[in-house]
């Protein structure tokens, strides 16, 4: 199927809406406790059950809209719908709180193991993005490596210290600008090694 273009916004509504409705209904539902079915549910745990079907409706209309869905996306919906069926079924917040430190470890594992086969798998996702020289790539592969395994180790710091409102918040945006910081970091690297002329 071929690619088609969408919107800037609608595009970054598939993005970022499940997690900013995630992060809304924790809010809101964070001092309430829901019965149903004879069980009692947390705040963290319906927002949870809203936001597996969320994220698969909107990877699938993604894929609809665009014609094309990210390796990625599909392994973190996996994650998703494993980690967020567990937590809804075991109704233990656990589970979910437990899903980013797999996602960063099997990404820091992929680019790890592209690095000890003398390649940059980042290249292969994101050279249609970023037109970059060989050495470049695998300086960048070799910090978001380390990078992703340094969030897997404090998202564990995280969830098992604090508590279930200091991780939501982290979650939603202690992540999001630890990446940002990241990639803004990595600027020299695009400069020097970035081929900007290239179209």
């Amino acid at each position: 199927m071929s690619n088609k273009k969408v919107s800037p916004v609608i595009k970054g509504l598939l993005e970022y809406g499940p997690v900013v409705v995630f992060f809304l209904t924790y809010i809101f539902f964070k001092e309430t406790v829901l019965t149903m079915g004879g069980q009692e549910y947390t705040g963290f745990v319906l927002a949870t059950m809203v936001f597996v079907p969320l994220l698969f409706a909107t990877t699938v209309l993604g894929y609809v809209l665009t014609g094309e869905v990210a390796k990625m996306q599909v392994l973190t919906l996996v994650l998703v719908v494993i980690f967020g069926g567990m937590t809804i079924f075991f109704n233990d917040e656990k589970f979910f709180k437990m899903k980013p430190t797999l996602v960063y470890i099997l990404f820091g594992g992929t680019l790890a193991f592209g690095l000890m086969r003398g390649k940059s798998y980042l290249s292969s996702v994101m050279s249609q993005m970023v037109s970059m020289e060989h050495e470049g790539w695998m300086i960048l592969t070799r910090r978001i490596t380390v990078f992703f395994f340094a969030l897997a180790v404090l998202n564990e710091l995280i969830w098992r210290t604090q508590t279930t409102q200091v991780w939501v918040y982290f979650k939603t945006f202690g992540l999001t600008l630890a990446l940002l910081a990241f990639l803004a970091s990595q600027y020299k690297v695009l400069v020097r090694y970035g081929n900007f002329d290239e179209k």
